[in-house]
């Protein structure tokens, strides 16, 4: 739909954090008559209706409306809200058209757009990304997706020489081949299980993920996947020798990319090797976001001494292996946005010394098997929290681990404050979401930043 003028749009799903502000601010730009809806009450969502405040556009608040989804020309859903939702299949059954808000800004976007999913370090990756290309020759580069504020309102400032980097979740891509649409550059760092509660199964979260790769063209465009055997795999199988296809790894502590050819002649372009990099974030897995980053650096042309000289000044995202403050001689680390117990796998290898852990949140069906054994062998005390606290407790400790179950974070942080020594880390990588405790993971951590600055235990 180009002509949006006078056109009746419903939003479903306004969201506490503004989810849905950017693209009922573009709707209404465009002339639209636009009804915002969310099953949440309007105290829940003070600031994002301050964000709107002065449009004119309907509400509709604490509830949804199936005639809201049928008497309209389009929806615009959020994309956490899965296809079995009644008010989708509402709309469905009344022929209505169903967009998301990345779809209306890739579907209008001039300029080249690089993709990046994965179950664990997208957000790192796409920061990482947008660092390396600030010194992109011609245009500007833009950051958004599931990272940042939607795009959409600043469609009119980005122009053709510009790239735009896109996070995208597997809720994102679900809804992208509507639009048959796949990035110029597109990045993988793995696909692990997440999210099952949302998919259902481990095959249709794949499936979401590949979308990124499914409608990229031949010959014009690129996919930067890590080199793992699982993605190996699934590619070889999707797309046997595919030209467009780099891989990067680490080669030791060098971040190293190859594209796969049937080129016999080794050239810059075929086997890529950045010696030399220093990055002030830590761990291995960060160096091999770094190498993707680089890879698509050198992509688009951006020099690989500029590339490196960037990242060297990447300082990180919040909630990701972030220090935020040192009391008694032991270290708090705030690693929030472990949301899979992949990503807080990863954390815990990225911690040197001695480690208190702080595990557990809401249950998205994840097997935390192999963190509990992780952390029975890495860390003197586990506090766990949440709807998997306790079996993660007991799982801990049946691998012969110390575990608490804490009824609260303050509890946990306190019980790791009792047990810790001078020289230990007290790390928060939860490895599950936030959501039966907190709104999101950032109030999570910045709860547990405050509680540990402070020197208390529950809030």
């Amino acid at each position: 739909m180009d002509g949006w003028r006078g056109k009746r749009v419903t939003v479903m799903g306004l969201g506490r954090f503004g989810g849905g502000v950017g693209v009922t601010r573009w709707l209404a730009r465009q002339g639209a008559r636009v009804l915002v809806t969310d099953q949440a009450p309007a105290e829940a969502l003070r600031s994002s209706l301050a964000a709107i405040g002065g449009l004119d556009v309907a509400l509709r608040l604490g509830e949804h409306d199936e005639r809201d989804f049928r008497d309209t020309d389009a929806v615009v859903v959020n994309p956490a809200i899965p296809d079995r939702s009644p008010f989708v299949q509402a709309a469905l059954a009344a022929g209505v058209p169903i967009t998301t808000e990345i779809n209306l800004f890739v579907e209008r976007c001039p300029a080249r757009c690089v993709g990046v999913t994965g179950s664990v370090g997208k957000s790192t990756v796409t920061a990482m990304i947008g660092a390396a290309l600030e010194a992109l020759p011609g245009g500007r580069t833009w950051v958004g997706g599931n990272l940042g504020d939607s795009l959409l309102p600043s469609l009119e400032s980005i122009r053709a020489s510009d790239v735009v980097v896109l996070e995208l979740s597997s809720f994102q891509l679900h809804r992208t081949p509507l639009v048959r649409w796949s990035p110029h550059i597109a990045v993988i760092t793995n696909v692990t299980p997440n999210h099952l509660d949302w998919h259902g199964t481990f095959a249709a979260y794949v499936a979401d993920k590949l979308n990124i790769v499914r409608f990229q063209e031949p010959g014009r465009d690129w996919a930067v996947v890590h080199d793992s055997p699982d993605l190996r795999r699934r590619f070889d199988e999707l797309f046997g020798d595919n030209a467009g296809l780099y891989r990067y790894r680490l080669d030791g502590e060098t971040p190293v990319a190859a594209a796969q050819t049937t080129s016999a002649v080794e050239h810059d372009d075929v086997r890529l090797r950045w010696e030399g990099l220093a990055l002030a974030v830590p761990g291995r897995h960060n160096r091999e976001n770094a190498a993707a980053a680089l890879a698509v650096a050198h992509l688009l042309g951006v020099e690989r001494e500029a590339a490196l000289a960037a990242l060297a000044r990447f300082e990180g995202l919040p909630h990701r292996l972030k220090r935020v403050g040192e009391r008694g001689g032991v270290t708090y680390v705030d690693d929030s946005k472990s949301t899979t117990p992949e990503a807080a796998l990863t954390a815990i290898d990225a911690i040197g010394g001695p480690l208190l852990l702080i595990l557990g949140g809401y249950d998205k069906g994840s097997d935390l098997t192999a963190l509990a054994r992780r952390a029975a062998q890495r860390a003197r005390l586990s506090a766990c929290i949440g709807k998997t606290g306790p079996a993660l407790a007991d799982a801990i400790a049946a691998a012969g681990g110390a575990a608490q179950r804490c009824e609260t974070l303050g509890d946990a942080v306190a019980a790791c404050r009792v047990a810790a020594r001078p020289g230990d880390t007290v790390l928060l990588s939860p490895g599950c979401a936030s959501w039966d405790m907190f709104e999101d993971y950032r109030a999570r951590g910045t709860q547990f930043a405050r509680l540990a600055l402070e020197g208390r235990g529950t809030p």
